[in-house]
């Protein structure tokens, strides 16, 4: 009779360790691509661009708030906060397999990638241009990050007015989302721009896929 209770025991063990198992691996994965205002939120549930609007839910996903750079949603009751542009994870899940690896962003106005972001810890906005040798950023933003950019090596860069000096440095750190990568070759030109260009320096270091208005990010070591 003991052999009996504790063999079926061990199977109703079994049975829950099952459940449980397939319970966490059901949860969407879901990233925070963008924003309409404050209105709605383009997140990336399970592979699909989804726009949702705030008290709304698309997928089991319900976008309780929208915040400067981040979402806040709740599937099962869970609570999360997205980070604009960082990897898609499981709400509520324990790990993210890719967390720190990946970067998925959207397409906006005009067919543009855009990303939040940080360089060397200050905030800033990133545009991706697979045609930038480097990543570019205007004097006037290297200012206000308080890079000490006047310590590279002075270069001569072409512009849209003709040829102008620059300035070649490496940053210690460029962070978008949860994947950070070290020692990033920049250039620091005069002039004013709407975002810091993403450019090859930094993106030769992923392998790169597009999806229609998707773009994916690899980190490759």
């Amino acid at each position: 009779m003991l052999r009996r209770r504790a063999l079926a025991l061990a199977a109703l063990l079994v049975a829950a360790s099952a459940w449980g198992q397939q319970g966490a691996g059901s949860a969407p994965t879901v990233s925070f691509n963008g924003s309409l205002g404050q209105k709605a939120a383009l997140l990336l549930i399970d592979g699909e661009p989804r726009t949702v609007p705030v008290g709304q839910s698309v997928r089991g996903v319900r976008l309780l708030a929208l915040e400067e750079g981040r979402a806040v949603v709740e599937i099962d009751g869970r609570r999360q906060a997205l980070l604009l542009g960082a990897s898609p994870g499981r709400i509520g899940a324990a790990e993210m397999p890719n967390a720190g690896r990946q970067i998925v962003l959207s397409s906006g106005a005009g067919g543009h990638f855009t990303a939040n972001g940080t360089i060397n810890g200050q905030h800033t906005q990133f545009l991706v241009d697979t045609g930038a040798t480097s990543i570019a950023i205007s004097q006037i933003e290297a200012e206000r990050m308080n890079l000490r950019f006047r310590d590279g090596r002075r270069v001569m860069t072409q512009t849209a007015n003709g040829a102008a000096p620059a300035h070649q440095i490496y940053l210690n750190s460029v962070r978008i989302g949860d994947v950070e990568v070290r020692n990033v070759e920049a250039i620091v030109i005069p002039g004013v721009m709407s975002h810091v260009l993403l450019g090859n320096s930094f993106l030769t270091r992923f392998q790169m896929r597009r999806d229609n208005d998707i773009l994916t990010l690899d980190l490759r070591y």
